[in-house]
C-alpha cells in the first residue's frame, strides 16, 4: 500500500504520522493492499480555490477527496463493507489544509496532529464512498471515524510505549556493559 505525501503548505507536519493513520485506516477498511494514496497539504489560498473550484463553496475547508476509482462499485478490494470486490490500486487523493486544521484543533482543544489524523482517517472514508449529506450517513460515517481514530490512537500509544521500554532497557544494558558483543581476547 503506498502513501505518498506532499507537503506544500509551509507547516512542518509529521508526514510519517499522517501516513499512519491512513494506513491504518485503510487496513481497518479491508482495503487492498495494493492500493495507492496521495495526501497533499497545502495553505488555505489553495484550498479555498479547491472548495470553490468543486464544491461551489466560498473559503477554505479543512479535507477535500477526490476518488480515483468508484469504491462504491467496488473499484477496491473492501472498499465499504457493502461493496463488491474488485482490483484497482489508485484510491485517490486526500487534501489537507493546516491552517485552517490548526483552528479546529484550538477549538477542540488538541493538538494539530490529533486534528491532521482525524481528517486523514474522514478523507479515507469519503474516498472509499462514505458521506455525511443526512444524518444517517453522517451517524455512519462519524461512529466508523470515531472508532478507527480511538483504535488507531490505542495502537499508537501502543507502539510508542514498547519503543520507550526497548530504549530503556537498552540504556540499561549500556550501563551494566550488556550492550553489544563481547570481545574477547586470546585464551592467556
Amino acid at each position: 500500500m503506498g502513501i505518498e505525501i506532499a507537503n506544500e503548505s509551509g507547516t512542518v507536519i509529521p508526514e510519517a504520522s499522517i501516513a499512519a493513520a491512513a494506513r491504518f485506516a485503510m487496513d481497518r477498511l479491508g482495503v487492498s493492499p495494493l492500493a495507492e494514496l496521495s495526501v497533499l497539504l497545502v495553505g488555505s489560498g489553495v484550498m479555498a480555490d479547491l472548495h470553490q473550484r468543486w464544491m461551489d463553496l466560498p473559503g477554505p475547508t479543512d479535507v477535500m477527496a477526490f476518488p480515483m476509482d468508484d469504491a462504491e462499485e467496488g473499484g477496491l478490494v473492501g472498499g465499504r463493507p457493502d461493496s463488491p470486490s474488485g482490483g484497482p490500486a489508485l484510491l485517490g487523493d486526500i487534501v489537507l489544509c493546516p491552517e485552517v486544521a490548526t483552528e479546529q484543533a484550538a477549538a477542540a482543544g488538541h493538538a494539530l496532529l490529533d486534528e491532521l489524523q482525524l481528517l486523514t482517517v474522514h478523507g479515507v472514508l469519503h474516498l472509499l464512498g462514505y458521506d455525511h449529506a443526512d444524518a444517517a450517513e453522517e451517524r455512519e460515517m462519524f461512529a466508523l471515524q470515531d472508532g478507527i481514530l480511538a483504535e488507531f490512537l490505542r495502537a499508537d500509544l501502543a507502539n510508542r510505549r514498547r519503543i520507550a521500554r526497548r530504549d530503556a532497557d537498552t540504556r540499561l544494558l549500556g550501563v551494566v556493559g550488556l550492550d553489544g558483543p563481547q570481545e574477547s581476547g586470546p585464551p592467556g
